[in-house]
């Protein structure tokens, strides 16, 4: 670490180096074609969600006059200008790779972006008829002049910001015509080869048609990103839905935070959009077209199985093989019989979770289904069980996080279509957002009442399920189900200090439990005793358990952390101890889950759940973990961490300059394993 340096790195720059690691999967020219330009628009897309949320909070800092110097050891002002230099850096790295790589590679195999001029008469005619028949009819060009204001811009929409006059002699004026987002991006040519125009060049090409008459002088595609941060005072807020659905309604009007335009951009129509958008020059981000890859998300959707992945088939747990999976007996019996660990997607989400949630509706002897569902599907299997539970007399209480970020709305969707079936709908304790991913079946059997259990570290989301790497456990333990029962009686509003079994819970206990377990280690180590601490997580950024770890790891504890996104851990401040390594891992899975693994002197303890290290997640929401206690299902968790850290996979290092070495290949050059595929073939056997 250099002198003067903070001891933590910069979250939000961590989180660039972490969009950059996305991108070097773009990179990857041993990686399948349009595996590569996937990985692009999730670059693409990462960074916008960075625009709207993260630098936008900085922007705030700064309008509200704050100068203090962040936990980085930078002003919010010195931090947004590295950023904004950061970003135009990669830019220029996305320029090449688009232009120098992947545009010839996806041209070889017959996905070429053609432009109209390059087109026969015969390939026009069809294409213009499509503009009339199907774009035109959606199009609204909106004109700027003395007498009508600037048109709204909004955020993230593809534009065309037009410089034309009526006829020779007219008025100049500026016109908007905004990229329908509901219609194709990519246009075939024909049904013979994957060659395609974008719509916006279609559109710019048949202006004459939507503005007759006029005369063109200046055609350019500009994007504008907005804050789309909800600001919700809980304490003036009787009613929490309402509030939401009004913050909502003003979302689309927060300030712009970026600009995007076309390289060449006459400068006129420069300063009229810098002016109109309040927005400074240094957040004008110039590129060539195309504007907005996550386009390409929709090229990968083109049916070439050469050019991706094989696809995954999710096997059954083996505790559920044989078993009629239709059957709520069989099902339930089989679950009281073990618990289960689940490992998504490499194991199916489908008859498992969701399938745990379907037979409880159905099933008569089931008295009562509760469940916390923070992210859901927009046709949720999970969501109408519940519905069809509550119809049915159930008793159904959902734990429905509405502040879920950019997932509002559907939230707000399915909290009035389960309120009108008779379910019992809370939103979680006032202040803190309800993270932890639990659900709970009291049924009634001839012992008695049983309770069955589901609690993992991904969402109720059978979308994100198949392409999340997430843990979980199905189980009939009693004193697991105690602790849930506690837990959604606290979230349905009974104010209480539970004892909890083998859930850690926060805001009371995570960042207790986990500071003392860390401590624990040290203290072992130093009376000569076995110690370790191991954890994967996708952030590490909360500069107190860091500071633990520093502090243990100063004491010779060996520590290896395996962290996918954001980490402000400096690796230079622990290097020379040599017992710490960090490493991070993606692939075409993302790496969701979380384990929380200490030695304890040979008496292993193992966690998995919801929560981060990051201060929102230890302070400000209610997170859960669970203790894994059955010797196999530690030795399955062991096994993942253990695989995690090895040299034979692909994976990044964090170096002694706190800069992230991407290892691809070994000594030899021979490329190394992938970390996730080792695991669909090892599932498969």
């Amino acid at each position: 670490m250099k002198n003067g340096e903070s001891s933590y790195i910069d979250r939000d720059l961590s989180w660039l180096d972490f969009n950059t690691r996305v991108l070097e999967l773009a990179e990857n020219q041993h990686l399948p074609l349009l595996e590569r330009a996937k990985f692009l628009a999730i670059y693409a897309s990462n960074l916008d969600e960075f625009f709207m949320v993260r630098v936008a909070s900085l922007k705030r800092k700064i309008e509200f006059g704050s100068n203090e110097k962040l936990i980085s050891g930078m002003t919010p002002r010195e931090l947004l200008s590295v950023i904004h230099q950061r970003v135009r850096e990669l830019q220029e790295r996305v320029l090449f790779l688009l232009e120098k790589d992947l545009k010839p590679h996806l041209s070889s195999q017959g996905i070429k972006r053609v432009r109209w001029d390059s087109l026969s008469e015969l390939e026009r005619k069809p294409l213009t008829q499509k503009f009339v028949d199907e774009i035109f009819p959606v199009l609204t060009p909106l004109g700027s002049d003395p007498t009508h204001p600037f048109p709204h811009i909004s955020g993230l929409s593809l534009n065309l910001g037009i410089i034309c006059r009526a006829g020779d002699s007219g008025e100049e004026q500026f016109v908007r015509v905004k990229v329908p987002s509901n219609v194709s991006r990519m246009i075939r040519i024909n049904d013979t080869d994957n060659s395609y125009i974008l719509i916006e060049d279609l559109i710019a090409e048949h202006l004459h048609i939507l503005l007759p008459g006029a005369k063109i002088e200046e055609i350019y595609f500009f994007r504008v990103t907005r804050n789309q941060d909800l600001e919700i005072d809980e304490d003036d807020a009787e009613d929490l839905l309402e509030s939401l659905e009004e913050e909502l309604s003003r979302r689309k009007f927060g300030s712009a935070v970026r600009l995007e335009v076309e390289r060449g951009v006459a400068t006129r129509l420069l300063e009229k959009l810098v002016e109109e958008l309040e927005i400074s020059n240094t957040e004008v981000f110039s590129q060539n077209p195309p504007l907005d890859l996550t386009f390409l998300f929709e090229m990968y959707e083109l049916d070439i199985p050469a050019l991706k992945d094989a696809p995954l088939r999710s096997v059954h747990p083996h505790i559920l093989d044989g078993i009629d999976r239709h059957d709520a007996d069989t099902f339930f019996a089989a679950i009281r019989d073990g618990e289960i660990l689940l490992h998504h997607p490499y194991q199916t989400f489908t008859s498992t979770v969701t399938r745990f949630v379907e037979l409880a509706a159905q099933d008569p002897k089931v008295l009562a289904i509760k469940q916390t569902l923070y992210r859901t599907s927009g046709d949720s299997p999970i969501m109408q069980a519940l519905i069809e539970a509550a119809k049915s007399g159930k008793q159904v209480l959902a734990v429905i996080e509405l502040r879920a970020r950019f997932d509002e709305q559907a939230n707000v969707r399915w909290a009035k279509k389960l309120e009108d079936a008779g379910a019992h709908v809370v939103y979680g304790v006032m202040g803190l957002k309800t993270h932890a991913k639990a659900s709970l079946v009291v049924r009634k059997e001839d012992s008695g009442l049983s309770v069955y259990s589901h609690i993992g570290t991904g969402n109720y989301n059978p979308k994100t399920a198949r392409i999340y790497d997430d843990l979980g456990i199905l189980s009939a333990d009693e004193n697991l189900g105690q602790d849930l029962l506690k837990l959604f009686n606290q979230l349905s509003g009974v104010l209480s200090q539970s004892e909890f079994s083998r859930l850690i819970v926060a805001p009371q206990g995570i960042r207790k439990s986990l500071t003392q377990m860390i401590a624990r280690e040290k203290a072992n180590h130093l009376d000569g005793k076995t110690s370790r601490i191991r954890w994967k997580v996708n952030s590490l950024v909360d500069n107190q358990i860091i500071d633990a770890l520093y502090d243990a790891a100063q004491a010779g504890v060996p520590i290896e952390l395996i962290v996918r996104g954001t980490c402000s851990l400096r690796f230079s401040k622990v290097a020379k101890f040599e017992n710490v390594r960090i490493r991070s891992i993606l692939g075409r899975f993302l790496e969701h889950s979380r384990i929380y693994n200490f030695h304890n002197d040979g008496a292993p303890e193992f966690y998995i759940g919801s929560a981060d290290i990051m201060e929102r997640n230890l302070d400000r929401r209610v997170e859960a973990l669970v203790r894994i206690d059955q010797p196999e299902h530690q030795l399955q968790l062991s096994e993942i961490l253990d695989l995690s850290i090895s040299e034979r996979f692909r994976a990044w290092r964090m170096n002694r300059d706190d800069k992230w070495d991407y290892s691809k290949s070994d000594s030899e050059g021979k490329a190394l394993e992938d970390f996730q595929e080792h695991f669909i073939e090892r599932y498969k056997k």
